[in-house]
């Protein structure tokens, strides 16, 4: 069992995205947006296993988000989530710092593997 944030902004694919992964024995926290994310991170000492976030939010996006956790905790795993291109474009910038980006909408079952080979791959 592994200890994952989601964050996103749309109440619906954070209850479904997180409801997949308890499902899938993870214990889950979530936060609405990338500030909420950041400080629930900090709150952690970084002690989770991957941060699964949306790119774009309101207030700091997940891109944002991604850039000060890894400051602060440089080994932070964290997988983005978008349904726009240009926001897909944006976070290759970022190597090094995220693992891989998941393309919305997605299935439970989509949502579920990405995670188990994030998990699993970069261990």
């Amino acid at each position: 069992m592994a200890k994952l944030l989601i964050v996103e902004d749309d109440e619906s694919v954070r209850t479904l995205a997180a409801r997949a992964l308890e499902r899938a024995g993870h214990a889950i926290d979530i936060a609405a947006d990338g500030a909420q994310g950041l400080a629930l991170i900090r709150a952690a000492k970084g002690a989770y296993d991957l941060v699964v976030s949306d790119i774009r939010m309101p207030e700091m996006d997940g891109i944002e988000m991604a850039i000060a956790a890894s400051a602060f905790f440089p080994s932070m795993k964290i997988l983005l989530m978008t349904g726009y291109a240009d926001q897909r474009e944006r976070a290759e910038e970022l190597n090094g710092i995220i693992l891989d980006v998941v393309q919305k909408p997605f299935t439970l079952a989509e949502i579920r593997s990405r995670v188990e080979r994030a998990l699993s791959v970069f261990a």
